[in-house]
């Protein structure tokens, strides 16, 4: 099954549009189930994340952790994807420094 797995430095007072952004896995190919987890270095980050038109989680704080998500137990959102849905996680920053974002994105063909 493809795994995505990005590390970003998000800017201080910025925003980045989709971490996923260059991916083969970007867009589902067919059906499926896409799982993500996401951890920040430090508190003050905000994360969405859109699977096609929908949104599965908006605007929360990602656990603060100096690794990535664990698969399984750190993947605390899922959603089933339609064939050529664009999987979107926007990353925005609120504090005056760069932090450190890592994302673990599933993907399971149904």
């Amino acid at each position: 099954m493809p795994v995505i797995m990005r590390q970003v430095s998000v800017p201080l007072n910025g925003t980045t549009d989709n971490v996923l952004s260059g991916s083969a896995f970007e867009f589902t190919r067919t059906n499926a189930i896409v799982s993500m987890g996401v951890s920040a270095a430090a508190t003050g980050t905000f994360v969405t994340f859109n699977s096609g038109a929908d949104v599965v989680a908006e605007e929360f704080e990602p656990a603060i952790l100096t690794r990535y998500p664990i698969i399984p137990d750190e993947m605390y959102f899922s959603d089933v994807a339609a064939a050529g849905d664009r999987l979107v996680i926007r990353v925005r920053n609120t504090t005056g420094a760069a932090i450190v974002v890592r994302v673990v994105c599933q993907v399971t063909p149904l």
